[in-house]
């Protein structure tokens, strides 16, 4: 795996994501923001913040696929929520644990998390960016 994951000493050790991603590929592959249409572009989850985190993790797992990688290559996520407050983590993290089952992996590369006033449409309330390294 081109991939190391870790928490360096001196760094507190958080549960969603790990603070470092070490790459030792050769190909790097970025995934623009992906939100919560399915194949077809309509908007999945509408008022479901859970439900469309899920979603976007699942169209970058694919987006990722389309260019040979997985999550086990991804070395930095950046996840957008419209509104953000911290009443609203729990749903936040349902819908990365959804997306984990749904994967059979947990995605924890680095990760920023980002509250914006609004994305490209009124219904989206999430989107997740990735880039990935792979051999």
């Amino acid at each position: 795996m081109p991939v190391t994951l870790i928490d360096p000493d001196g760094l507190p050790a958080i549960d969603a994501y790990r603070q470092v991603s070490v790459a030792t590929g050769s190909t790097t592959v970025y995934v623009a923001g992906q939100v919560a249409w399915d194949a077809d572009g309509i908007t999945v989850g509408i008022g479901d913040l859970a439900a469309q985190v899920e979603r976007c993790y699942l169209n970058v797992a694919t987006a990722l696929a389309g260019a040979g990688a997985s999550f086990d290559d991804v070395v930095k996520l950046t996840v957008y929520v419209v509104d953000w407050t911290p009443d609203k983590m729990p749903l936040l993290m349902d819908g990365i644990a959804r997306a984990s089952a749904a994967l059979g992996a947990v995605p924890r590369p680095p990760a920023t998390l980002i509250g914006v006033a609004a994305l490209d449409i009124p219904e989206h309330l999430a989107e997740v960016e990735a880039t990935a390294v792979v051999a």
